[in-house]
């Protein structure tokens, strides 16, 4: 009815149409004032749980720092031309917009002239979404399709892909199914740096890397910071992906050993490992949302463990930290009630104090908080 007098103008011009961002009308400070305060009422209503002490929030940039995307595709005979974007907040259509202030550089600027090469192709109504991964060596765009491309169409994403300098990769059918169609042979395949570490990790054009590069730079310091692992400990990464907190944590550890569930993970993270020659960082598969505690490698006598669970929390794992025994636990979180639920039974259960927490501003202008904690026995 009135505006806020914290209320500002968003600088997105589909904000409010749009549904990937929700917080543009409110100053980035003001948004983090809202996420601190999910974070802490998450926290004490939830898991009766107050830390000791509040970190500052994780900062970074807030524009442009978007490094992967999945952008909608439609061919809408009604507007004459073929919508590519994020869906609309409250709809199922896809937003008519031009750019995108969030994504990452070049790709901000890229949504004409994908809508313009996917308008001339013969399967423009069979392309449904396009993903999109910035590297820091290169920029790939993985089009989903689901007719097969003429020899015509396969020529115009060629000349796409060396007119806007990026890789150009089909995908037909399932993950399997990806083949790069320009360049025919890159030097190298993606990858991000962590030039704190000395580490390089190489991931695939559509699989898991946080979203913000500048963001997770800080926060796997932090996270090894505050673990902060001795150079003969044994430690524990739990919900590992790709390495991304391991091969750090190898960097300072004796030992690291990383658990995910998914094979393709723990195959990527076990070949970063030995791209960065570190061969005192293992890796195992194992449904963490499964154990019963009978687990042998959860007695193997870890000094400390880190925690990246999904938004589902880490409620299976947390329940058997008793088996593990770590004194020292730094839990990062993309969902605040779980995160505040396996606190409450760390804290309240299991003889552990909440040392520290905060905000982490992973994805700014929107509602979603990441956060970390740290617990000592």
């Amino acid at each position: 009815l009135e505006a806020s007098p914290r209320r500002i103008t968003a600088r997105c011009e589909v904000f409010g149409r749009c549904g990937g961002c929700a917080l543009q009308h409110i100053s980035e400070e003001q948004q983090r004032e809202i996420k601190f305060q999910t974070l802490q009422d998450n926290l004490l209503r939830i898991g009766q749980v107050s830390p000791d002490q509040w970190l500052d929030p994780m900062t970074g940039p807030v524009w442009n720092y978007r490094r992967r995307a999945r952008l909608a595709v439609k061919d809408v005979h009604a507007k004459g031309r073929v919508l590519v974007g994020f869906r609309e907040r409250h709809a199922p259509f896809i937003t008519d917009m031009h750019r995108c202030e969030v994504l990452a550089e070049p790709v901000d600027a890229m949504i004409d002239p994908l809508s313009e090469l996917i308008g001339r192709l013969s399967i423009r109504s069979r392309l449904p979404q396009v993903e999109v991964a910035v590297a820091d060596n290169a920029i790939a765009l993985v089009f989903r399709v689901l007719d097969t491309p003429s020899d015509d169409d396969e020529a115009l994403l060629r000349a796409f892909g060396a007119d806007q300098d990026v890789r150009i990769y089909l995908q037909p059918g399932g993950l399997d199914s990806i083949v790069l169609l320009y360049p025919e042979a890159p030097a190298e395949g993606l990858y991000y740096e962590l030039p704190e570490f000395d580490v390089r990790i190489a991931f695939d054009a559509v699989g898991f890397v946080q979203v913000n590069s500048e963001i997770n730079r800080r926060m796997v310091h932090a996270a090894v910071q505050l673990l902060d692992p001795g150079p003969t400990e044994r430690v524990l990464d739990l919900y590992c992906g790709i390495g991304n907190f391991s091969l750090p944590l190898a960097r300072r550890a004796g030992t690291v050993l990383g658990v995910e569930g998914d094979a393709m993970l723990v195959a990527a993270a076990t070949a970063n490992a030995a791209l960065n020659g570190l061969d005192n960082a293992s890796f195992r598969q194992a449904d963490l949302g499964a154990i019963d505690g009978s687990e042998a490698w959860l007695r193997d006598g870890w000094d400390k463990v880190l925690l990246d669970p999904a938004r589902s929390g880490a409620a299976e794992i947390v329940r058997d930290m008793r088996h593990i025994g770590a004194e020292r636990i730094v839990y990062v979180s993309c969902h605040p009630g779980t995160l505040a639920r396996d606190a409450g039974t760390l804290v309240n259960e299991h003889g552990y104090r909440c040392e520290a927490a905060g905000i982490i501003d992973m994805f700014p202008h929107t509602a979603h908080v990441e956060s970390i904690a740290v617990f000592n026995k």
